[in-house]
């Protein structure tokens, strides 16, 4: 078991099902209610669940004590996640959940481009084929 719980590929497979959860969740909170305003309560909640996940596990540091450029980093990226949460929200306000997350997910095939050409990764051909697939499957579902 512990070998499980720390691998890279149990944890994939659990957000992959939050994130399952999050869209019909969040599908069935923003039918009432402004995708914008959906989306900051939705945050706030994040706030508050990793707030007390950092002080239970006594991992907080002063950002101040933190490299410069992780922090650069880790602004950026949350800025890209807000824009995120705030496009997907609004396609889910607009269209059906089940066509929403599939076109969401095509950040799986940028994620594989973006890595290959911004970080160095290599991909064998099997894995570019995969990619592929993922591709032509979020298209179909989105029909």
């Amino acid at each position: 078991m512990t070998g499980l719980i720390a691998s890279w590929q149990f944890w994939a497979l659990l957000a992959a099902a939050f994130a399952a959860l999050t869209a019909i969740l969040a599908k069935v909170g923003v039918s009432d209610v402004p995708s914008d305003l959906a989306t900051l309560l939705r945050t706030l909640v994040v706030v508050a669940l990793l707030a007390v996940i950092v002080a239970l596990t006594r991992q907080w540091r002063s950002p101040a004590s933190l490299p410069a450029r992780s922090l650069v980093f880790l602004a950026l990226s949350g800025l890209a996640t807000g824009a995120s949460w705030l496009c997907y929200f609004r396609a889910l306000k607009l269209g059906d959940a089940a066509r929403v997350a599939p076109i969401d997910k095509l950040s799986v095939v940028l994620v594989a481009v973006f890595g290959v050409a911004f970080l160095g990764e290599k991909l064998a051909p099997a894995n570019w084929l995969g990619i592929a697939l993922i591709a032509l499957g979020a298209w179909l579902v989105s029909l």
